[in-house]
């Protein structure tokens, strides 16, 4: 069955790379009209906009850095009238060891990928409307732990408690909020001994693509997920 987004408004941070590009480009081709935040311009923005442009709607963009309170009141203000759909994706890794992490690192992190969703979601909700679908990009290593990323794990396993919380305050409302937390994901180039190692440990021997986490968001946008709030799915392939 495919999924038909025609007349939704939607809103993806971190929308020009990686997951969030692929989510842009799912919505935008369900039919939704898509607001696509990005803090950096350059050739990622260029190409998903001429991209957007062959794919049609009423899409725009607009560069903020959601962990500035005034960036994320202007983003939202180009979001209006409504938003059916609201992607929570902005986020920032480092590898730092947990005896060698300053407060400023932990602090940037957890701003960005934290924060910033709280920020952004508290912001947005009154343009969200009954039947309106939040959803926070988490990780799988909210739940299992990774070394030298305690300050990014957990930024991501805050994500799943306001999921929880949130689910139950704006579910009279009709808003669901999900979190969907991939696994390793091919989005940069790895080198050839460590793509051996993550394959290892996949379950369905390989890594998992942009695209397959963008189809499990757009799914929790549409009307065939309407009984579905305050989940965390897991899109690790098995890891």
């Amino acid at each position: 069955m495919q999924i038909k987004l025609t007349g939704k408004r939607a809103l993806v941070t971190g929308g020009t790379r990686g997951i969030g590009r692929a989510c842009v480009r799912a919505l935008a081709e369900a039919g939704a009209d898509v607001v696509v935040c990005h803090r950096q311009g350059g050739e990622p923005v260029e190409t998903l906009s001429r991209e957007l442009r062959l794919t049609g709607g009423d899409h725009r963009f607009v560069q903020a850095d959601v962990s500035r309170p005034d960036d994320v009141a202007r983003l939202i203000g180009e979001c209006g009238p409504h938003l059916d759909i609201l992607v929570n994706n902005a986020g920032v890794i480092s590898h730092v060891p947990f005896h060698e992490l300053s407060l400023e690192e932990w602090q940037r992190i957890v701003d960005t990928n934290l924060t910033a969703a709280f920020a952004v979601t508290q912001r947005a909700l009154p343009l969200l409307t009954g039947g309106s679908s939040v959803v926070f990009v988490g990780s799988k290593v909210a739940t299992v732990g990774m070394p030298l990323r305690a300050h990014y794990t957990a930024s991501k396993a805050g994500l799943v408690g306001l999921s929880r919380t949130l689910c139950k305050e704006l579910g009279p409302r009709g808003i669901r909020v999900n979190v969907v937390q991939p696994g390793i994901i091919q989005t940069m180039d790895i080198p050839a001994d460590r793509l051996k190692h993550y394959e290892a440990i996949v379950s369905l021997g390989r890594l998992g693509r942009p695209e397959e986490i963008a189809n499990v968001v757009t799914f929790l946008a549409s009307d065939l997920a309407a009984y579905i709030t305050g989940e965390t799915l897991n899109v690790d392939g098995g890891t």
